[in-house]
């Protein structure tokens, strides 16, 4: 059978392996290049991965942890941080792991079955975590623009609809992609030029029609960054309309520290990965290598970094991370 051709250069040995890796549908197997074209140095780029993932393992679990120990914290801006946290251990778990054996152990199959659960995982919580921020948003919006009525909006019942409403976007948008790709026919080698199962590169070996799984993949991600990112954009607006209105540079600046963590978390969140979902569409001039790095850093760099920035950021989280770090030294 013949090999599909590639849009990145591929080294001897992976063509050589590649050559008996052709399968057909219905239970291909798919092949993991890894990062294309610096197969020689992947051990070297698995070790910063390694550490972002590990960070993101105990800051999410040390965030999650606090809050909930701590009675103090069971406010909505610190619940909506613990969804965060939640989210962001699954969207890391789901991409690491298998990340990291493609670069250090060379375990470039994937299952068929394992590939879409691994893409719905992916996809899925990255909606969800976009839903938090946009909680977030909201949350600040009402602490800032409606103080006093702040506990009676957001109350316990409130945040937990709103993070049930988030998990089901997710599901409901989601499901359908793995669903989709089991009409496809894979019909010649299955060779995904990434470290892990991505939608648009796994639509894109198919060998027959993928019209309606590329429009409704545009259409989620469309839905989902387009009207996320204005609902954010409408809060912050009107936080800053207020802000504005607030009598004394050192009340609005206070005002404006609230936010400073949430605004450094939606940039790491949103700007990378907007950028990746444009390359992956339009970027034709983007070296691949480029685009896969970014990709995967996209779905460790945001869990790794929230519980570092809300660390430093907030007052409450830190001083509780240093009374927990102070009292087992002096045991």
């Amino acid at each position: 059978m013949t090999l599909v051709s590639f849009p990145f250069s591929l080294s001897k040995p992976f063509m050589m392996a590649l050559s008996n890796s052709s399968w057909r549908l219905p239970q291909p197997s798919f092949f993991l290049v890894g990062i294309p074209g610096l197969e020689e140095s992947q051990h070297w780029i698995a070790f910063p991965l390694g550490v972002l993932y590990l960070f993101a393992l105990v800051g999410n679990v040390t965030i999650i942890f606090i809050i909930w120990a701590e009675q103090s914290l069971h406010q909505p801006m610190y619940l909506f941080l613990a969804m965060l946290a939640a989210i962001d251990l699954v969207l890391a778990s789901s991409t690491a792991p298998k990340a990291l054996a493609v670069l250090l152990a060379h375990a470039h199959e994937i299952g068929y079955v394992v590939c879409l659960t691994q893409m719905f995982f992916i996809h899925a919580f990255s909606s969800m975590e976009s839903g938090v921020l946009v909680a977030m948003a909201l949350d600040r919006y009402v602490a800032i623009c409606h103080p006093l009525h702040h506990s009676t909006i957001l109350h316990p019942g409130t945040i937990g609809r709103i993070g049930v409403a988030v998990l089901v976007r997710g599901l409901i948008l989601l499901i359908p992609f793995p669903i989709l790709l089991q009409s496809l026919i894979f019909c010649q080698t299955t060779v995904i030029g990434h470290a892990y199962c991505e939608h648009m590169a796994v639509v894109k070996l198919a060998c027959s029609e993928t019209t309606v799984n590329r429009a409704y993949g545009l259409a989620v991600a469309l839905l989902v960054i387009g009207l996320d990112v204005l609902a954010i954009g409408v809060s912050y607006a009107l936080i800053l309309q207020a802000v504005l209105k607030v009598p004394g540079s050192e009340a609005r600046l206070k005002a404006f520290s609230t936010c400073g963590a949430h605004v450094c978390v939606i940039l790491v969140f949103y700007v990378p990965g907007i950028f990746s979902f444009l390359t992956h569409r339009f970027g034709h001039h983007v070296p691949h290598h480029v685009h896969v790095l970014l990709a995967t850093l996209y779905l460790l760099v945001p869990p790794a970094l929230n519980p570092l920035v809300y660390g430093v950021k907030t007052r409450q989280i830190r001083q509780r991370v240093l009374r927990v770090f102070y009292i087992k030294g002096l045991i």
